[in-house]
């Protein structure tokens, strides 16, 4: 029987109440906006939330000037207007920029969202990041959105811009987890019955697939030490 880890408080979730509500652009209508809300995702550090708005549209809002907006406004919430920022050190470690909203066109559905950073959320393991291709310092902060074609695409947060392209997956990317380590190992769960492991520090390399699922691969999550990686599918199937 599942659980909560002992510093989450069982009784103040029961107590929990709604605090806001996101709401997609109801017009005009296209074919990158529709209703379609399939997945959210928080930042490790709390900084960013993203939220698939669409067929392909994802938006990426600063969380705490989308929470002040709910204290000030009420609970409903379109976050089409501009936000305060959140400092953040840049990648050359020199003044402080501000992130800001973004929308980030996807070019297909997306199923999937991970937030990946360099840093570890826990400090107990130091990981080494030397990037091949690009140059990022040690407060990198990524989105990975997987989607319906298989293709899974990596952003960085701070600009909005599309950083690489992970193609190797055939069906729908149904799920995407970073290790918590800070290393940037991603894995990806697809409906093609398999698990594909990607170092990201080394240009998005396709390092393992891992193919114990005998029908379509739901959900795949990391244990918090990163040392083992467990998975659900279809029929009933658990892989550890």
């Amino acid at each position: 029987m599942a659980s909560f880890p002992p510093r989450v408080n069982e009784k103040e979730i029961v107590r929990s109440r709604t605090i806001g509500e996101l709401l997609a652009p109801a017009a005009p209508f296209d074919k990158k906006c529709g209703r379609e809300n399939w997945t959210v995702a928080f930042a490790p550090d709390g900084s960013y939330f993203a939220w698939s708005q669409g067929h392909r549209t994802v938006k990426l809002v600063p969380w705490s000037q989308c929470l002040k907006n709910f204290l000030l406004h009420g609970t409903k919430n379109i976050t089409n207007s501009s936000c305060l920022r959140l400092s953040r050190q840049n990648s050359d470690g020199g003044q402080k920029n501000k992130p800001r909203e973004h929308i980030i066109d996807c070019g297909d559905i997306v199923w999937s969202l991970a937030f990946g950073s360099s840093v570890p959320e826990k400090q107990s393991r130091c990981v080494n990041i030397e990037w091949h291709r690009f140059r990022f310092g040690q407060d990198q902060l990524l989105l990975a959105t997987g989607l319906n074609n298989g293709r899974i695409k990596i952003w960085d947060v701070y600009t909005g811009k599309l950083l690489l392209n992970l193609v190797d997956h055939t069906e729908v990317v149904r799920d995407l987890t970073f290790a918590p380590d800070g290393s940037l190992i991603l894995v990806s769960a697809s409906r093609d019955k398999t698990l594909r492991v990607w170092d990201l520090k080394d240009d998005g390399n396709m390092m393992k697939v891992l193919r114990g699922h005998q029908n379509w691969v739901y959900s795949c999550a990391f244990s918090p030490d990163s040392s083992m990686l467990c998975s659900v599918g279809a029929s009933k199937a658990f892989a550890v």
